[in-house]
């Protein structure tokens, strides 16, 4: 989570790190993000991230979602989670011990906890709550607990993210 859930808007964003709709949809939110920071503050957006690997079309989104909280247990997510959709390409097991290695992770508590599969649950979970809240494919969005079903780009998007702060203080 980047931000408060205190926040006026909370952004939620299901996603696949293989899937490069998903790895599009992050870049938009992270300008929009940096503009309404800005613009707005620190505290109008809340962005929370949920994994939702599609193992079936991509084969290494599991493994990278499990890298990804491997990261977190160090606290080097957000990091990680860039370095995964920027290099969504190159995810196969010895790029992931690269990238670890070169956000300075610890590596064998790093290997350890991506044999024993320690972070699996976590990610069930998301993808749990993801069917239970209707969805089926990645990159899926929720602002305020309503599901986005606009266009992916940034003008729509940004009016949406607005507009849910207005009907809020309405």
């Amino acid at each position: 989570m980047q931000g408060v859930l205190s926040a006026k808007v909370v952004l939620v964003m299901y996603g696949d790190y293989q899937d490069p709709k998903s790895a599009d949809v992050y870049k938009l939110i992270k300008d929009i993000k940096r503009e309404l920071n800005a613009s707005s503050g620190e505290d109008y957006l809340c962005f929370v991230f949920r994994h939702f690997p599609q193992a079936q079309i991509h084969p290494h989104a599991q493994r990278a979602a499990q890298v990804a909280e491997a990261a977190a247990a160090q606290g080097k997510f957000w990091l990680m989670h860039d370095t995964l959709f920027t290099h969504q390409q190159n995810l196969e097991n010895g790029y992931l011990v690269e990238y670890a290695n070169d956000l300075g992770l610890d590596i064998p508590q790093f290997l350890k906890e991506l044999s024993k599969h320690a972070h699996i649950d976590r990610i069930h979970k998301d993808i749990e709550g993801g069917i239970h809240s209707g969805v089926t494919t990645a990159p899926a969005l929720f602002i305020n607990n309503i599901r986005y079903a606009g266009r992916w780009r940034m003008t729509e998007l940004m009016a949406t993210i607005v507009a849910a702060n207005h009907y809020l203080n309405q």
